[in-house]
C-alpha cells in the first residue's frame, strides 16, 4: 500500500513520466503528417523463449480462479530478461493478471480464458482512472503499470464473464439485471447510487489521491485491459467478450498498437477502446460491436483532466469495422485534458443499433480544446441517429467556468446509406465567441436523411459538395 500511495502523490502533483520533446506536429498537410506520426508507432518485439502456463500449474478445464499460474509464467518470463507466455488450446481460468516488460502473453488458436467475477478476487486496489476520475479501486483483469515493451497477441479468446447476473446490475439499471431492494445481489449497492457519486464529490473537493481508495461497496467495475503509464504496447489479434466496464483502456501510454482485435461486448459502458492521455496510437483493422462506444477518446474529467493536462493526440483509427454502439468513433465525454490530431480513414459502419458515426461530446464544466481531426473513406450502410454529432452540452449542461473549443475538422469523401440526421451540431447560440469554428465537409454524399442539417452556435462551417438526399446542399444561415 505504501508503494501505491507514492505513486498516487506523485500523480497527483501532475508530474510528467516523460522525458523530452518533440517539435510540434504540422497538420497543414495532415495526410501528409500522419506519416510522421506513423514513425513514432512500432509494435515491440520479444526473445523467443517460451514459457507454457501449464508448465506453471494451469489446469485447462478446472475452475479454479485462485490459480497464479499465468501470474507465474509472466514472473518468470520477466525474470529471465522477457519472451512469450503461451496460453495452450483449451479454457483456463484466472483472475487478474498483471502483465510485466518485455513480456508478451500469446492466445494460441483455441485458447479461451476467463476471468473471476467475484470482486474480491480483485483487490487489493491498484492505481487506475475511472470514467475520467483519479482513484484507486479495483484490479483490471488485465493490468500492467510503468512497464514497457508488453503485449497480448494470438487469436484465443479472453471472456471477462460480464453479464445481467455479474458485474453488470451494478450499472444501477434493471436491463442489465438491476432488482432495487434484492438482497440477493453480491453487494448493496450500484456505481449508480454509490460509489460514482462519492468519487465525483471527492474531485469535486480535491481529496488527495492517497484518499481516493474506493472499497467494493462503491461498485465502481475494472476495466479489462489497462496499460497505464506503459511504453511499447501491443495487443493484437484476440476476442474479447463480455467485460465488466470499459474493454480496452489504453492509459497515459506511448506507442500503443491495437490490431486485429475484435471487441463483441454489449453490456453497459462496455466501450470498446478508450485510449485516454496516450500519445502515439495506432488502432487498426479490428472489428467493434459494443454495448457504448466503439472507440472514444478521452483525456480526464474535470479537475482531474486539467490537473494532468496531458491530452490525447496522434491518434491513427484506420481499416475498423463498428457495427452496434453509441458512436463509431467519439471524442469524450472525459476530455478536459484536451485532444488533438486524430485521423480517421477506410473505416465501415453498419448497424441501427450504431447510433452515431463520428461523435463529438463535452460541456461547460468538462471544457477541452478539441482540433485537428481528419476523416476520409468511411462508408456507412445505416446509423440510427446522425452521421456527425457536436454535443457542447452533454448531459445537459449548459453552464460552467470551462467552455469547451472544438476547431479544425475535416470529414471527406464519407457515404451514408440511411440516418436521422446528416450534420447536428448544438453549440452555444448566445455565446458571442463561437465554440465549434472550422469544420469542413468534403465530397460526402448522406442517403435517406430525415434531418439533413440543424447547426447551432457555430463558425466557419464549410459544406465543398455535401449531397445530401440527392441534392447539394447549402450552410443554413
Amino acid at each position: 500500500m505504501k508503494k501505491l500511495i507514492i505513486i498516487s502523490l506523485t500523480l497527483a502533483c501532475g508530474l510528467s513520466l516523460s522525458a523530452g520533446t518533440k517539435p510540434l506536429l504540422d497538420v497543414s498537410n495532415p495526410w501528409q503528417a500522419i506519416k510522421e506520426v506513423e514513425k513514432n508507432i512500432k509494435a515491440p518485439e520479444f526473445p523467443k523463449r517460451e514459457f507454457i502456463i501449464t508448465n506453471f500449474g494451469a489446469k485447462e478445464g478446472v475452475e479454479d480462479y485462485k490459480t497464479n499460474a499465468i501470474n507465474s509464467a509472466i514472473n518468470a518470463c520477466a525474470s529471465k530478461g522477457g519472451g512469450v507466455v503461451i496460453v495452450p488450446k483449451g479454457t483456463f481460468y484466472t483472475g487478474p493478471i498483471t502483465l510485466k516488460s518485455n513480456v508478451n502473453l500469446h492466445l494460441e488458436d483455441g485458447a479461451v480464458v476467463k476471468f473471476s467475477t467475484n470482486p474480491e478476487d480483485y483487490l487489493p486496489v491498484v492505481l487506475t482512472r475511472w470514467e475520467g476520475w483519479d482513484c484507486m479501486n479495483f484490479h483490471p483483469l488485465i493490468y500492467a503499470y510503468g512497464e514497457a515493451n508488453i503485449a497480448i497477441t494470438g487469436n484465443g479468446t479472453l471472456d471477462g464473464q460480464g453479464s445481467n447476473e455479474k458485474w453488470w446490475p451494478w450499472k444501477g439499471k434493471k436491463e442489465h439485471g438491476y432488482k432495487e431492494g434484492d438482497k440477493s445481489q453480491e453487494w448493496n449497492g450500484t456505481e449508480a447510487n454509490g460509489g460514482r457519486n462519492r468519487l465525483s464529490k471527492m474531485e469535486e473537493t480535491n481529496v488527495p489521491m492517497a484518499k481516493r481508495i474506493m472499497t467494493p461497496e462503491d461498485c465502481l467495475r475494472p476495466t479489462f485491459i489497462e496499460p497505464y503509464n506503459c511504453k511499447n504496447v501491443l495487443l493484437e489479434g484476440f476476442t474479447l467478450t463480455n467485460s465488466p466496464f470499459w474493454c480496452l483502456h489504453p492509459f497515459m501510454s506511448e506507442n500503443v498498437t491495437i490490431r486485429s482485435v475484435t471487441i463483441n461486448s454489449q453490456g453497459p459502458n462496455n466501450d470498446g477502446c478508450d485510449p485516454e492521455s496516450c500519445k502515439d496510437v495506432l488502432i487498426e483493422k479490428c472489428s467493434f460491436n459494443t454495448g457504448d462506444d466503439c472507440i472514444a477518446i478521452k483525456s480526464g474529467k474535470n479537475n482531474d483532466g486539467r490537473r494532468w493536462a496531458k491530452p490525447s493526440e496522434n491518434i491513427i483509427v484506420r481499416k475498423c469495422q463498428m457495427k452496434d454502439g453509441h458512436g463509431g468513433v467519439v471524442l469524450g465525454s472525459e476530455i478536459s485534458g484536451n485532444v488533438k490530431n486524430v485521423w480517421v480513414e477506410d473505416c465501415v459502419m453498419d448497424s441501427p443499433n450504431l447510433d452515431r458515426v463520428i461523435r463529438i461530446k463535452s460541456n461547460p464544466l468538462r471544457g477541452g480544446k478539441l482540433e485537428n481531426f481528419f476523416i476520409r473513406n468511411i462508408k456507412v450502410g445505416q446509423c440510427k441517429e446522425a452521421v456527425f454529432r457536436v454535443e457542447m452540452k452533454y448531459e445537459k449542461v449548459t453552464e460552467g467556468p470551462n467552455m469547451p473549443l472544438v476547431r479544425n475538422f475535416v470529414m471527406e469523401n464519407v457515404t451514408c446509406g440511411k440516418s436521422e440526421y446528416g450534420v447536428w451540431i448544438d453549440g452555444f447560440a448566445d455565446s458571442p465567441k463561437k465554440q465549434v469554428t472550422g469544420v469542413t465537409f468534403k465530397n460526402c454524399k448522406f442517403d435517406n436523411v430525415t434531418t439533413p442539417q440543424k447547426i447551432v452556435g457555430a463558425e466557419n462551417i464549410v459544406f465543398d459538395n455535401l449531397v445530401i438526399n440527392g441534392k447539394k446542399v447549402e450552410v443554413e444561415k
